[in-house]
């Protein structure tokens, strides 16, 4: 046994005090990325843009902004002036592309069109800035629709596109069915609402 008086100063090995900006970056609160949640029919009125906007308050309450497009902002000549030769020649949907381009996370309320989402996405999807706007994003997809399959299907068909993008999409997608059922001016049912607090919270940590 070595008593502590054999000990010499230059035996004894101190840990290093850790950096003190490294321990005041652990006591800064987290700052979160600008989601920008995509309301998906150019429908006036619509119940894609309550949901949007239901969504954005839960985003709100738990300490992260978000901003909506909707796609009812989008130019009525939007096919012949803004696809193919003719991307990026219209400013009023210029705007929206750079809104697009600038977002690291996105949430699509996706409403059920005839079995898939509506043609309106579509081409808003194909007017955007390829691969730029996609590539290595992340995004989230809610479905609603007025019968039973809460938009599975657009569902599937849009996670399709976004995979080969190269868009990392959030497993959990809510399917809201019935939706004109569990849904009043103002909230959601308690099951549907509870479905969109979860997907929000892994949307902010994903």
């Amino acid at each position: 046994m070595i008593s502590v008086g054999e000990l010499s100063e230059s035996k004894l090995r101190l840990a290093p005090l850790p950096n003190p900006n490294y321990l005041c970056s652990l006591c800064r609160p987290k700052s979160h990325t600008m989601i920008t949640i995509i309301c998906g029919t150019n429908r006036k009125n619509s119940v894609s843009k309550k949901i949007a906007h239901l969504y954005k308050n839960i985003l709100k309450s738990k300490g992260q902004e978000a901003e909506i497009i909707h796609l009812e902002q989008m130019p009525d000549d939007v096919i012949a002036s803004s696809l193919y030769e003719n991307s990026g020649s219209n400013h009023e949907f210029n705007e929206l592309r750079q809104k697009m381009y600038d977002s690291k996370k996105m949430v699509f309320i996706v409403p059920e069109y005839n079995g898939s989402f509506p043609g309106v996405l579509k081409v808003f999807i194909d007017g955007l800035k390829f691969p730029g706007t996609f590539k290595n994003k992340k995004c989230a997809l809610v479905g609603l629709s007025s019968g039973v399959q809460g938009a599975g299907l657009a569902l599937s068909h849009l996670t399709d596109i976004f995979n080969y993008c190269g868009t990392h999409v959030l497993a959990l997608k809510p399917k809201l069915s019935r939706i004109e059922e569990n849904l009043t001016e103002n909230s959601l049912s308690k099951l549907y609402n509870d479905l969109l607090e979860e997907q929000a919270e892994m949307f902010i940590e994903f």
